[in-house]
């Protein structure tokens, strides 16, 4: 049998470099000439093709599934519904095992999978989903996220209550608050359902195993998790499940849930043949979770200086069909949906919710981003009511060290934020309007403008973050590092679970093999369960967490590595540069010489610091490993004659800890800011009694090169004594704090309250009396 193709292991080129430099990605170069592997590339001979069928209703009774026709279509080896899964029938990414592997008695979502067939070619297998009858009975779909809060009960999306997690927090007395208030500013506002739009599309490769069990290439974010979901759904132990990370396309949260791991590996266990499956661009909007569109309710309270007295709130989040990550998210816009200001006295009920719309789970940002938009929009404002301007509302009601948040958690090491306000208001404007080139202008090259109508706005947003998992997981990652002579040069092999989804990490591991090891040559094996649980790439965490684990293994392969110098050379103390060196810093030999023959390895798991969950009635509790905060300064240009926005500017102020490779930082903080202007005004999945409106990339509109603006950038290094290297993850803060922003500067501009995002062009059009 041919191997698969796969993503080879990362090899660093030698002298690239340490933490704390810009060393360039091994894989960069592969990706920009087309020649990267990634899971949709996978082949293997003989292999047959995998397809789903789904549900085109949001909610419906099944009475009956006929396959025979399907079966009959010559081609087709395997035609398998809900009867045909070996194991246990259900599964849940945090836990909550509630989505079926195929749909049984009901279907709760529009796309929701029902049957599955394997073919010889992928045209004969969609030909044969054409075949099997279904037979429905259609429903009403439960839409209203709000109905449900207002009568859980009565409305059961499935054999429970609407609502999957209530949290709320208290601090203080918000009532008596609220007679002392001098000012007093509330309003709703409104998130649609974001798509985490990666251009990669779910794929992977399942192939019979000798022992009985399955090999799966997939692209992922969490490869132990998937594999604690899928082996008992296959009805096999998880050491007859051998997964590996496929080359992914993109993540932010999309492939924390499976999509097709366990239809794909069911498929190649019945036919005995390696089974490949590779969903198109309109089947992956209902192949993964979206982000949760919220409804928020917002009521705030302060002295005439502008010094907030309390806040009132309400979080209503969608989670759609079922569970997935909706508990966490939920956790997280409670205990951050005040954002990073000093409120004696608050009142939050956050709720997640089950529907027949679109599932929700993660993506970048999970929970913090619904919530910044409503803190941030309310801080303006607060600050409008009061007489006062953005920046100085928000810096007379900054945290700083030793401030509490709405949970109780103290403050310890972020950045103080009212400096980094003002070295953001510092930072210089862009030029005016040059309205003779037409590419300055709202819409472009299409030149629906010629300059007439176009107004300039700014606006400023302030994001804080958790980093890491919250609410008592132990949170791990494990990191194997072996050491050894190959031709000559001591060579550094890194193995970890951890998955590299593009946000560089395999670069950021060598970095710190070259840093504690001193070595140059480093390899980073493919990600697999052949060495334990790395966790998920997510949260910001993979850094911290199997940056952690990889420096913790170096450290104990440089202690046996100095404890075998020591035998032949007495006087060393140090490892450094490649080089035994003694206290005096004289070399004594070269590594390669101490090891000879000898091959050190160690493996190591890294955790951090133990959090708690929330109360369940009071929201207090040390719920967050890390924390983190970025601000963000918005130019728009507006067209308030046609709707157009442009973004002129953006600029940033974000503290990281410690900057381990500032390229792909700044590239993290770029991405992250574009993903918060495609919330800001044009991306959301429109829905209509829970059917998607707009599956495709022609009608889901994500930001362009041409819709990025130039960014300036002001990165801090406030070290976090806790963390490896003072480090402090820096993904998805960005995310947060640019969507308000832009928000404020359309604002600023149009004069329009704008209570909801995406900002569409009737929202900002000038009245005309």
């Amino acid at each position: 049998m041919v191997a698969p193709v796969k993503t080879p292991g990362h090899v660093a080129a030698p002298g690239l470099g340490g933490v704390g430099e810009s060393a360039p990605r091994p894989d960069g170069t592969l990706k920009v000439a087309g020649e990267f592997a990634y899971a949709s590339d996978l082949w293997i001979d003989g292999m047959l093709w995998g397809a789903t069928l789904r549900s085109p209703h949001p909610r419906a009774l099944i009475h009956a599934i006929d396959i025979g026709p399907a079966l009959a279509l010559p081609g087709v080896r395997a035609v398998l519904t809900h009867e045909d899964v070996p194991g246990r029938p259900a599964f849940g990414v945090d836990g909550v095992e509630d989505q079926p592997v195929l749909a049984a008695e009901q279907v709760r979502h529009q796309g929701e999978p029902v049957a599955l067939v394997a073919a010889d070619h992928p045209e004969t297998a969609r030909r044969a989903l054409e075949l099997i009858g279904v037979r429905y009975e259609v429903l009403e779909p439960i839409t209203d996220p709000r109905a449900v809060i207002a009568d859980p009960e009565r409305l059961k999306v499935q054999e429970r209550g609407g609502v999957t997690r209530y949290q709320p927090v208290r601090v203080g007395d918000v009532e008596a608050a609220r007679e002392r208030a001098d000012v007093v500013v509330s309003s709703e506002f409104e998130v649609g359902i974001q798509d985490q739009a990666f251009l990669g599309p779910e794929a992977g490769l399942a192939i019979p195993a000798e022992d009985g069990g399955v090999d799966l290439y997939v692209s992922t974010q969490w490869i132990h998790n998937d594999l604690k979901q899928i082996a008992p759904c296959l009805g096999l132990p998880e050491d007859k499940v051998h997964m590996t990370l496929a080359g992914v396309g993109g993540a932010f949260g999309g492939r924390e849930d499976l999509s097709m791991q366990i239809h794909a590996a069911m498929l190649a266990l019945r036919t005995g043949k390696p089974v490949k499956m590779s969903y198109n661009r309109y089947e992956s909007f209902f192949g993964h979770v979206h982000r949760h569109p919220a409804l928020m309710r917002y009521e705030y309270g302060a002295a005439s200086d502008g010094r907030l007295l309390y806040a009132d709130v309400e979080i209503v989040l969608d989670g759609g069909a079922y569970t997935s990550s909706s508990l966490n998210v939920v956790g997280n816009a409670a205990s951050l949906g005040v954002g990073p200001y000093e409120i004696p006295n608050i009142k939050i009920d956050a709720y997640g919710v089950y529907t027949n719309n679109p599932p929700c789970g993660a993506m970048r940002g999970f929970g913090a981003v619904q919530a910044c938009f409503a803190y941030e929009s309310m801080m303006d404002r607060l600050g409008e009511a009061c007489g006062l301007g953005p920046v100085e509302i928000r810096r007379r009601n900054a945290v700083s060290q030793g401030s509490r948040l709405a949970t109780g958690q103290v403050i310890e090491s972020p950045a103080p934020l009212a400096p980094m306000l003002s070295r953001l208001e510092a930072m210089p404007m862009p030029p005016g309007l040059d309205a003779s080139d037409p590419r300055n202008l709202p819409g472009g090259v299409s030149q629906a403008t010629r300059g007439e109508g176009v107004v300039r706005g700014v606006g400023y947003g302030v994001g804080l973050k958790n980093i890491c998992f919250s609410e008592g997981f132990d949170d791990l990652a494990t990191a194997r590092v072996r050491l050894e002579v190959i031709g000559g040069e001591a060579t550094a092999l890194v193995h970890t679970a951890a998955a590299e989804v593009g946000q560089g990490l395999v670069t950021i591991q060598a970095q710190i093999v070259r840093t504690e090891l001193g070595v140059q040559r480093v390899t980073i094996a493919p990600a697999d369960t052949g060495v334990g649980d790395a966790g998920s790439s997510s949260a910001s965490r993979q850094s911290y967490m199997s940056g952690g684990a990889v420096k913790t293994a170096c450290e104990a392969v440089r202690a046996e590595l100095l404890a075998l110098a020591r035998r032949s050379h007495p006087g060393a103390a140090h490892v450094a540069g490649g080089k035994i060196v003694s206290a005096t810093g004289a070399v004594l030999a070269a590594i390669e010489d101490v090891l000879g023959d000898t091959v050190i390895e160690q493996t190591r798991e890294y955790h951090h610091r133990a959090t708690e969950r929330m109360d369940p009635v009071t929201g207090q509790g040390r719920s967050h490993t890390q924390l983190a905060l970025c601000v963000h300064r918005a130019v728009v240009d507006v067209d308030v004659d046609l709707g157009l926005v442009k973004v002129v500017e953006l600029a940033a102020v974000q503290d990281v800890g410690k900057i381990l490779n500032r390229q792909a930082l700044e590239g993290q903080i770029h991405g992250g800011t574009a993903q918060g202007l495609g919330l800001a005004v044009m991306e959301e999945i429109l829905v209509t009694d829970g059917l998607v409106r707009n599956p495709s990339f022609t009608d889901y509109l994500i930001p362009t090169i041409l819709d990025m603006p130039p960014m300036r950038l002001d990165i801090l290094e406030y070290p976090d004594p806790e963390a490896p290297y003072g480090l402090r993850g820096a993904g998805e803060p960005p995310t947060l704090s640019s969507t308000p922003a832009i928000v404020a500067a359309i604002r600023d501009a149009t004069g329009r309250p704008l209570t909801r995002v995406p900002v569409r062009p009737e929202h900002v059009i000038r009245t005309v009396t």
